[in-house]
This record gives structure tokens, sequence and C-alpha cells, in this order.
């Protein structure tokens, strides 16, 4: 198919549906769906927001697991300018609220598809108040939340819920939506929420032309078309999620989704679908597959990518699992659709394996001193600061911040520690945060956990500061072992002594099995408050 990008989501759909209406879009657990039945389903989707009395600008939250619903939801919303708010389902009560008050939402709609995983009808009526008090399923009115007027349960029916089969009913009355109705260009298409490990979530205002714009140039950068099949776990409230899917709807191509990852529904999935390019992206997953048993026999001879963020010596572990795929590595974040800087297929594997590669066309990064403002020089360390085309409006509802978040002269600052290579490769340092102070020596977490990975006996490592007396702070780790394997915190000790700064050397260390998780990363924060209480307790 040619390169194309148009003037708003759903045109994009339409046109790859009118191309190729019978070929398989994308497959999410049991469900299929082709290019034609799913514009078909989004224009029912489109109507059944009208009823709920939705239009242009209007806010709408899809709280449910990574699905073919999820994707007809907001392709029907685009179809006439309501801004889709992807719920983060790991989400408890709180940060539920926070979302739905703080988008002003008119309307959500969630399932009762893994009730017995999360129930998010007990979640939303937790979250709010009043809730299961509602005479009138299609006119709510709870304290605080004035704007929420519905809650489509698909599923069984529940009290205060719309019943999502009576809303088709009334949906299939209305006509198709005009094709004039599709917004334009610049106009919101998506509310992202950051993933909160430190603060609460802000939204990330995402337009049409930012997607499709990243879409396009990352499908020609790997030459993707309508005979790749991509795999990619990551949930779709995320945006790597939504991104990636975007990016294989533009092209024509077929798109694999995962409603809950396991390595065995993954094995599964690459043994019946053979996929081309396999975006795994985190360690959490990558190495959840690389230390599974069935990985031995498995043949992902189809991959022509396997992508993945993680320190070199995580990097080379993954590489040499995957012998026959090119690794990818990347930089992105949510305020720039996911997607900044990607490795060229063509790159040295040194190069693919120890920097984020180069920024895509259309997108200027540059590094600078965080106190003086200045320019770095190549090769040195600073602030990461990014300007393109895939970057977002600004954060809703915030015009402080979104002052804040950007330069003079329209770059973002990321908060990220990175720097430019000669060949204009991006390498990344760590975020600010990461950054401890021992004694006054500065102390990379990112440089010590890649230290600790390199160890054939650690599958992840997380570094944090703990609280000390005399130096301020003193380096923790929490480690994950390989399956089988066997390691005391003597023999880390030993492993680190002579090959990194004493200061470095974990003065606590932990072993775990499970990593508090937002969407994708551990928070931190977590783990920092974790060996905090246990020194204030005694155990050190």
């Amino acid at each position: 198919m040619t390169e194309a990008v148009e003037d708003s989501y759903i045109r994009m759909v339409r046109r790859v549906a009118h191309l190729r209406p019978e070929a398989t879009a994308l497959l999410i657990g049991d469900d299929r769906r082709t290019y034609g039945a799913l514009l078909d389903n989004a224009g029912i989707r489109a109507r059944e927001l009208k009823v709920l009395g939705l239009g242009a600008g209007d806010r709408l939250g899809i709280l449910m697991p990574t699905s073919v619903d999820f994707v007809e939801i907001m392709i029907g919303a685009a179809m006439i300018g309501v801004v889709t708010v992807p719920m983060n389902t790991r989400f408890k009560t709180i940060e539920t609220r926070h979302i739905i008050v703080d988008s002003g939402m008119a309307a959500i709609y969630t399932t009762d598809a893994i009730d017995d995983v999360v129930n998010f009808a007990e979640l939303l009526a937790s979250a709010l108040p009043g809730l299961e008090t509602q005479t009138d399923a299609g006119a709510l009115a709870i304290d605080g939340v004035p704007g929420l007027r519905a809650i489509v349960q698909i599923g069984a029916p529940r009290p205060a819920f719309v019943e999502a089969a009576a809303l088709r009913d009334r949906a299939l009355a209305l006509p198709l939506p005009d094709e004039g109705e599709a917004p334009a260009a610049t106009a919101p298409f998506l509310l992202m929420y950051t993933s909160g490990t430190t603060a609460n979530p802000k939204a990330c205002i995402l337009s049409s032309r930012a997607f499709l714009s990243t879409a396009a140039r990352l499908a020609e950068r790997y030459a993707i078309g309508e005979r790749d099949i991509w795999w990619c776990p990551l949930p779709m409230f995320h945006v790597g999620g939504i991104i990636f899917m975007s990016l294989v709807l533009s092209r024509g191509g077929f798109y694999i989704g995962m409603r809950h990852f396991t390595p065995d529904a993954a094995f599964d999935l690459v043994e019946r679908f053979r996929p081309t390019v396999l975006y795994p992206l985190f360690p959490p997953i990558t190495l959840a597959i690389m230390d599974h048993p069935r990985f031995a026999k498995a043949d992902f001879g189809s991959a022509r990518y396997v992508f993945s963020v993680a320190p070199p010596d995580v990097q080379m572990k993954i590489q040499t699992a995957f012998p026959t795929a090119t690794l990818c590595s990347a930089f992105g974040l949510t305020e720039a659709c996911g997607a900044v800087t990607f490795s060229p297929p063509d790159d040295s594997a040194e190069d693919r394996l120890t920097t984020c590669g180069t920024p895509l066309p259309g997108w200027d990064v540059r590094i600078v001193d965080p106190e003086t403002q200045q320019p770095a020089g190549p090769g040195q360390p600073g602030e990461i600061e990014i300007r393109g085309v895939g970057l977002f409006d600004g954060y809703f509802g915030d015009a402080g911040l979104t002052a804040a978040a950007f330069t003079p002269d329209g770059f973002c600052r990321t908060g990220d520690i990175g720097s430019v290579d000669p060949g204009g490769r991006l390498r990344f340092h760590g975020r600010f945060k990461d950054q401890l102070k021992v004694g006054g020596e500065n102390v990379s977490a990112l440089e010590v956990e890649s230290f600790l990975c390199s160890h054939p006996a650690v599958k992840q490592a997380q570094v944090v500061g703990a609280p000390d007396e005399r130096y301020g702070e003193v380096v923790a780790a929490f480690i994950e072992l390989m399956s089988g394997a066997e390691l005391s915190a003597d023999d880390v000790l030993a492993y680190c002594a002579g090959k990194i700064a004493r200061y470095k050397i974990p003065r606590y260390l932990r072993f775990v099995q499970d990593w508090p998780m937002s969407a994708t990363k551990v928070q931190k924060h977590r783990l920092r408050d974790r060996i905090a209480a246990e020194l204030a307790a005694g155990h050190g």
C-alpha cells in the first residue's frame, strides 16, 4: 500500500477498509475482525455515543482490557469527534476517580469480561460514591462528578449501568455518521494519562495528526506493509498499545494483541500466526518469554524484528536469544505518541544494542545542561529535549504545567538524561529522579542496574536510594533471579567488588519474585518506601 497521512484517524480506517475489506485487521483473544467489519462496527459504536448524547469534544472513558471492543469504540468515537480516554485497568479507587474527574468524561464503557480478575463495576462504584443508588442510568447525577452522564456495561445487566445490548438496539435506528463529521487533523483524538508512578496521572492531548504522522514514519523506517503480522502484548491504556496498532492498520497489516500477557499464550500466538514483528519492548515481558520452558523449542524464525528497551547487557542477552531477528531499541514517551528515536535496522549490532537509535524524520532531539540550559557537546549527558511531528498539544486542563513543559522555541522538556553521539544516536542515561547522591557523589541507578543484569543469574534489577545518616543515601538493589538460579547477597557483593566504585555497590540487597508495577514500569517509589520502612524497623 502507498504511504498516506490522512487528516483524521477515521479517514485512515475508511481508506484501508475500502481497499482491503476482507483482510484480517486484528485479533485479540478469540475475537477477530476484518477491515470491513471493523469499520462497520465502529459505525454502530458512533451511533451508540450519539444516543448517549455525546458529540465533538466530549470525552469518553474506556475501562476494559485490550480487546476488539476497545478498538471499535475508539474508532467509533473518532468518527464523530469524541475524544477517547483510555483508563488504566490496574488503577484502584483513588486513581480511577482522579481520571474521571480530571478529564471531565461524559460517559464510560466497561465490561464484565474479566470479573474473576478485576470487577470494573465494583471499582467504579467505589470510585463514584452514590453510583449504585442512581435511578436513571442514562442521566447520572453523582456528587463531585457533574459531567458524567452514563456508564455502559458490556455483558450482564447491572443497576445504574446502561445495558450495551439495549443501547445498540437504539443506535441501529440512527443513520450512519456522515463522513463530513470526521474532525480535523489537529483536533484531540486521545487523552492519554501518563503512568503516574510518582504523582497523580496527567493527561496528554494527542491529535490524529500526531498519531498518523508518527505511524507513517515508523512504517517507513521498518518497511511495514500489508503482509506484516505484528505481535504486541502492551495494554491499550499504554500509548504503545495504540500507536503500533495504528501503524499496522494504516498499512493494511495484521495486528495481534493480548487481553492479558502470559508466556504460554504468547507462545501459542507465535506458533499459530508466525509474526514478522515481535514487540514485547519491556524486559519483564521479554525475559519472561526467554525464561520459559517452551522457549528452547520455539521457532521465531518468521520475525524480522524484535523491539526492546533495556540496558546494553540485557539487550545483548535478548539479541542472542533471537539470533535471526534484528533487535531494535527506541526512546519515546506518552507526550510524543511513544516514538521519538528508533534504531535504523541497518545500524551495526553495537549501535542497536547500546543506543536508542536516531530521531525519526520530522523530529529534533537536543541535549542541554539542566542548570545553564546551554547545549551539551557530543557525548555529554544532559536533559533530553524534543520537538517534532508527533508531539502532544499540552496537558489537559493545566496551562501552567503545559507552559513549564515547553521551552520558548517549542521543545518539550522530558526530564530524562541522555547524550547524543557524533552519529546522532541517542543514549539514555536514566531520569533525573533516578540519580542517587551518595556522600556527594552522583550515582546513576541505570548504570548499577545494567551492571547487576550482566550477571547470568540476574533476570532484572532495580536500584533505589536508601536513607543513610552518614551519606544521605546509599544504594539499595532489588533483584529478580532467572528461573532455577541461585545467588546470595555475598555472591552479588563479590561480583561487584573491584568492578564498580565502592560507593555504587549496593549496601542493601533484596531478592524478589514480583514487582510493583504501573502500566509498564516498576514503581520505584514503592521500592524506596519499602526499604525505608524496613530500615526504620531495624531490618538492615
